[in-house]
């Protein structure tokens, strides 16, 4: 019987073009948006489903309108859905209510918003604290934690910074040290590079890749733009509040999966010409 090594086995399943993670971490299940009454109903979506793994890093791509941050909302209990259901770890959330419902976002979730949503009177420090805090999480372990995070999205110099002594950059990889402390199974991210420049957003998204990768970090991002898009393992596009198409990164180069997307994004039409 031959040998593989562990090298081996991931690049010959990244060839093939998924990375296989046993855990399914997601599953959405003909779910359907509706907004308005009986006079004035509008479909924002529309049976849509997949699902994802634990590990994986999903973006999903739209032109403006097109149901992707509604889906993102409802898979993140922000919104509810009108019908289907969706899974996390096996657990039909779309059940959920009340003190359930506050627990499992406030311990399964972390979320990054494209406007940071930082405390301003708080310090850096403070703010990926405050996760904990509610957690009731000893303040030796708080203390350990943070360091630990801070080292990984090179935020350390700016714990004791407020949020108004930050660079958008800084900022942004403060509210991503937010959103993972709590080790939550997903962080949902919308539209997380859409204030930053360039080279924060790029500094940005290798931090998430190497969260992705070497923390095996669950995930999904809300984008319009390819470059961003870039950086997952896997695209989810939307169109009229249905899943328009999918394509995997798989053994590619970031810049022959950048092209793949951009070839996606020209079939869309003009719908995306505006944010790319």
């Amino acid at each position: 019987m031959s040998i593989v090594n562990e090298t081996e086995v991931v690049d010959y399943i990244y060839f093939f073009g998924r990375r296989h993670i046993v855990e399914q971490i997601l599953k959405i299940e003909r779910i359907e948006k509706y907004y308005g009454n009986k006079s004035s109903l509008t479909k924002a979506i529309d049976n849509i489903s997949f699902e994802v793994d634990k590990g994986e890093y999903v973006a999903i791509m739209g032109a403006s309108g097109s149901g992707k941050t509604t889906l993102l909302n409802c898979i993140s209990t922000i919104d509810r859905v009108t019908s289907g259901h969706i899974y996390v770890s096996g657990e039909d959330i779309t059940k959920l209510k009340g003190n359930a419902l506050n627990k499992f976002r406030r311990e399964e979730l972390g979320f990054i918003f494209q406007d940071f949503n930082l405390l301003e009177t708080l310090t850096a420090y403070e703010n990926i604290a405050l996760a904990l805090s509610i957690q009731n999480v000893k303040a030796k372990e708080i203390d350990s934690r943070i360091r630990d995070v801070a080292e990984k999205l090179e935020i350390t110099e700016v714990l004791k910074k407020y949020p108004y002594q930050m660079s958008g950059g800084q900022k942004q990889r403060v509210a991503s040290a937010r959103a993972i402390i709590t080790k939550p199974k997903m962080i949902m991210a919308d539209e997380p590079t859409g204030a930053l420049d360039s080279k924060a957003a790029k500094m940005l998204l290798e931090r998430f890749s190497y969260l992705n990768q070497a923390l095996e970090a669950t995930i999904l991002m809300v984008t319009h733009d390819a470059f961003t898009a870039s950086y997952s393992s896997r695209v989810i596009f939307i169109k009229d509040g249905k899943i328009f198409n999918e394509i995997y990164r798989g053994g590619d180069s970031r810049k022959v999966y950048f092209n793949k997307i951009i070839d996606v994004v020209t079939v869309l039409g003009g719908d995306l010409n505006d944010a790319l």
